[in-house]
């Protein structure tokens, strides 16, 4: 018995071991095989990080620009409350938290896919991007996922920030209802429509005014000038405050309420102008914003300069209201060319906006339109002059190059556009509220306030509403 056992181990010993050792050679073969399949897997994540983290810096960099330009909307509203009487500061407020409110949602649910879903140039020829979704298969063939999420942000503020400059312009005297009425329809149709002309391409479909070279790289006219020209339409349909125009057609003063709270406004707008156009890049590759930060702050340095040397002539005062607005108008002026103009360019545009925007103001007053905080001078004149100034300014000196007699005729072409497309649409938009569901207050509500009249508080005790005579013509 022992004798089979040793003869079955001398037999089969030598097999099991020739079986070991080839399954362990077949192990390291098969290792072999797939070692260079995880190296090229290694290589090719490697390769993608410096993308991705490309991706993801760019994202964060257009979420912070974003948050900046969300930040202008408080000074707006200080902005807009100051330049007004105490009597209608709540409706000031309130106004501009809508245009931020309504805008958001409407302009997520129809308005970004108006402007930026697939066109034939004209108008959107699908409602993909309608209810915008950053994740879809339909924006991820665009851009990633992170950066669907942060040009919707961007876009969003830009929109509200259009939506928002019409409320100075009909200021005192417009019905809640009515004004709501026409925030939701310039985030869903005037707004984005025409930025759908002259953006679509930032990430979709490309518009018929970039088809023919049309310039506005932070949207001198693409936001302010549809802002302005809305607002323009606005004040004419709802007409002048009680008591700013005399029989004999003299313009009577309606002072504001707070200078110091307006200069507050136009500071925060100025630190908001760097986010605002800087952030246009939505990138930070190769260091193009800190180009656009210089032209930005020497247009808006230059245009209050412009202003208060302008208004102190006319005026034989400093005027502190024409200087504040001048750096707004500044900051618009350079909004289409901050990439595009060499900073002694850009000081130069800044400058001529501030200068434009005092002679705009009193030409709208003789025409007894009333703008109480200079909406429509600052940004419809002054954001036409903008876009106007990149067809005379633009230089070898930018990021782009180009200008030029071809160039300018472009530029009026969009500005015209823009101008018929706002002012039209807004115009029958005011005019169906009008007739609808009412557009001002009555005459008796007008003289008592709005604060009280359409929101049942005061945003000061009552004594100093009725005693606040404090100065200021425009914002």
């Amino acid at each position: 018995m022992m004798t089979l056992i040793a003869l079955s181990l001398l037999i089969t010993g030598p097999l099991l071991a020739q079986d070991a050792e080839e399954g362990s050679t077949a192990a390291e073969v098969e290792a072999v095989e797939e070692a260079p399949a995880e190296e090229a897997a290694e290589e090719e994540a490697v390769e993608d990080t410096p993308a991705l983290l490309r991706d993801e810096v760019n994202a964060l960099w257009t979420c912070l620009a974003a948050f900046l330009v969300f930040f202008m909307q408080a000074g707006f509203a200080l902005v807009e409350a100051g330049f007004t009487r105490a009597k209608n500061a709540c409706n000031i407020i309130m106004k501009n938290l809508l245009d931020l409110s309504v805008g958001s949602l409407s302009f997520w649910m129809i308005g970004f896919g108006l402007m930026f879903g697939a066109s034939n140039g004209w108008f959107i020829t699908d409602t993909s991007f309608f209810f915008f979704d950053g994740s879809s298969d339909a924006a991820l063939e665009l851009s990633s996922e992170p950066f669907n999420w942060a040009f919707l942000i961007f876009q969003t503020v830009f929109c509200a920030t259009a939506a928002t400059i019409v409320s100075g312009a009909v200021a005192e005297r417009t019905k809640f209802t009515g004004y709501i009425a026409y925030s939701i329809l310039i985030c869903v149709i005037v707004y984005p429509i025409f930025g759908s002309w002259g953006w679509g391409s930032l990430y979709a479909g490309e518009g018929w005014l970039e088809k023919m070279g049309f310039y506005d790289f932070a949207g001198s006219t693409v936001v302010h000038s549809i802002g302005g020209w809305a607002a323009l339409a606005g004040a004419i349909v709802i007409g002048p405050r009680i008591g700013k125009y005399t029989k004999d057609g003299n313009v009577k003063p309606i002072p504001g309420h707070n200078i110091p709270l307006a200069a507050l406004g136009v500071f925060i707008l100025w630190l908001g102008w760097f986010g605002f156009n800087a952030g246009s890049t939505t990138s930070v590759d190769g260091g193009g914003f800190a180009f656009i930060a210089v032209t930005t702050n020497l247009a808006a340095a230059a245009g209050s300069v412009g202003a208060l040397i302008t208004s102190w002539i006319l005026f034989k005062k400093p005027d502190p209201s024409f200087a504040l607005n001048g750096a707004l108008a500044g900051l618009v002026s350079i909004t289409a060319g901050c990439d595009a103009m060499s900073p002694a360019f850009a000081a130069l545009a800044g400058l001529l906006g501030g200068v434009l925007v005092v002679f705009s103001v009193v030409f709208f007053d003789k025409l007894k339109i009333d703008d109480p905080v200079g909406a429509i001078s600052v940004h419809g004149v002054c954001g036409a002059w903008g876009t106007l100034a990149v067809g005379l300014f633009m230089t070898d000196g930018g990021l782009v190059t180009g200008g030029g007699a071809g160039q300018l005729t472009t530029q009026f072409i969009g500005v015209g556009a823009g101008f018929i497309w706002a002012f039209g649409t807004s115009m029958i938009i005011f005019l169906a509220i009008k007739y609808t569901i009412g557009l001002r207050v009555s005459a008796e509500e007008e003289m008592e306030g709005l604060d009280i009249t359409e929101h049942g508080m005061y945003a000061y005790p009552p004594h100093l509403v009725s005693e606040s005579t404090s100065t200021g013509k425009a914002g």
